[in-house]
């Protein structure tokens, strides 16, 4: 029976087709119009370690209200972050050339007048606007004329603030998440009438954490106020330079060179049994982050050799010490005497973090969803000699020798320093990419931002910190606070 069952759809396949051929035929050439072109914008993220220039587009025909903003493409810059050419002229801004050229091609030639840039430099930059400030200038000089050879609309090149990073990556990861609002079937935006999830970044050279909070914020430098799509939002967000895991590893290798009196050799607990290389001592003192550390006197060209042990305990007695755990000037503090109220809701993290998270699942094969089996899978790494590492990860191979050491920070930071325990640590998620779309500050910028294309919403209080939004789907602009001059979009 179900066999003979199946042959009427033949013909009622056949009929349906018909009819769909004959309204084609009939529908005059005037009526079918070319489906709507988009807008484009371009982000780059100037990280300490490297940068990515992402595109973001967004339908042309809905400038009202009902635009959705989508990654578009991402083009990663080859080399380091530009602050490492500091001293070299030009090689900032030549180093963005590939990734400016694709993104000439990615966008139509119609919409390149009318396409916002915006070049943001984070930590690494932070850095060096500390330790050598007409240097940094100089960067984002060159960067800026490179950017401005193009046919785009130049928006800026600006340092952002580590209080701003972690603000737009929190506006990312909501808005990927549609835990702001989210576009009904009746063709209007709708209150999500979602929570919030927090943001946890780990940079290069920094480390965010911010999530939404009903506590009182006692440091005022760590409380951020937005006003987002009608509602208010009550922010806790840090950011600890040096944090980052590039940096901390230099900050590790620099305790463990001075507690161990500044020898020809050393042992390193955190690298791997069979593992061992040979280091200048300016590449680990040269960075503002190690000044404690210094020897009074030290020839910058010579070298140490670091011989790996695998000691998971004395790792893990190296990392806690480079962490300031003992007073606190507040109520609470997560360390180095920074306020931070209690952890609350669900968490993203992204960026290193997520590598971090993957390294220890490929190595161990567990995924790490509690405490206890993250300080146990960390332990388990550790333990491992580099030939074992180097035969589960061979991809991973000029990093595997970090791999203890960047699982031990995570470990203690998260639970030691940020307070996650066995009930608020299973709803950490550990993500590099939502949807189609890379998590990061970059596409935060363009909700956090746009006050000054789709006007102030007049319930908004209007403060030093308090930023009244619309929705993320109009062109680029930069931060009010830090940025360049705004400039006029073309319209196209």
């Amino acid at each position: 029976m179900a066999h003979r069952s199946a042959h009427p759809a033949v013909p009622i396949a056949l009929l349906v087709f018909g009819l769909v051929a004959i309204l084609l035929l009939t529908i005059p050439t005037e009526d079918v119009q070319e489906p709507p072109g988009f807008m484009y914008g371009i982000v780059l993220d100037a990280g300490s370690s490297h940068t990515a220039l992402y595109i973001y587009k967004w339908p042309a025909d809905k400038l009202n209200g009902t635009g959705v903003v989508t990654q578009h493409t991402e083009c990663h810059v080859k080399g380091e972050g530009i602050s490492s050419y500091a001293g070299r002229q030009g090689a900032a801004g030549r180093s963005l050339e590939a990734c400016l050229d694709q993104a000439v091609e990615d966008i139509p030639k119609e919409r390149h007048p009318c396409t916002p840039v915006y070049l943001g430099a984070t930590a690494g930059m932070r850095l060096l606007q500390i330790s050598k400030p007409e240097l940094s200038d100089q960067i984002l000089q060159e960067v800026g004329h490179k950017i401005q050879s193009y046919p785009f609309s130049y928006q800026g090149a600006t340092i952002l603030s580590g209080k701003e990073e972690g603000a737009y990556g929190w506006v990312t990861v909501n808005y990927l998440s549609e835990n702001f609002i989210k576009y009904g079937f009746v063709g209007s935006w709708l209150s999500a009438g979602r929570p919030t999830v927090g943001a946890l970044d780990l940079g290069g050279a920094s480390t965010q954490i911010t999530f939404e909070t009903k506590d009182k914020v006692e440091d005022e430098k760590d409380l951020k106020k937005l006003r987002l799509y009608g509602h208010d939002y009550s922010l806790y967000t840090h950011s600890f330079l040096c944090y980052g895991r590039d940096e901390f590893l230099k900050r590790l290798m620099a305790h463990i060179l001075k507690s161990q009196g500044y020898p020809l050799s050393i042992t390193h607990p955190c690298y791997p049994a069979g593992f061992n290389r040979t280091v200048k001592l300016n590449s680990t003192f040269s960075s503002p982050c190690t000044e404690q550390y210094n020897p009074s006197s030290y020839d910058p060209l010579a070298s140490v050799t670091v011989t790996g042990s695998g000691q998971y305990q004395h790792c893990l007695g190296n990392v806690s010490e480079i962490f300031s755990f003992d007073s606190c000037p507040f109520s609470q503090c997560s360390f180095d005497k920074v306020f931070q109220p209690n952890v609350s809701g669900s968490f993203m993290a992204f960026s290193a973090f997520y590598y971090v998270h993957l390294s220890l699942q490929r190595t161990t094969g567990v995924t790490a969803q509690t405490p206890s089996q993250l300080e146990n899978a960390a332990e388990t790494q550790c333990g491992m000699t580099f030939n074992q590492l180097l035969l589960l990860d061979p991809k991973q191979r000029s990093r595997l020798q970090d791999n203890c050491a960047s699982s031990v920070f995570v470990k203690t930071l998260m639970f030691r320093g940020y307070g996650f325990d066995e009930m608020s640590f299973p709803r950490v998620t550990f993500q590099k990419k939502a949807g189609d779309t890379s998590v990061g500050w970059a596409l935060g910028l363009h909700a956090e931002s746009e006050q000054f294309t789709a006007g102030r919403d007049s319930g908004a209080e209007e403060g030093p910190d308090s930023r009244s939004v619309g929705h993320p789907h109009l062109p680029l602009r930069p931060p009010a606070r830090g940025g360049p001059g705004l400039h006029p979009t073309p319209f196209c």
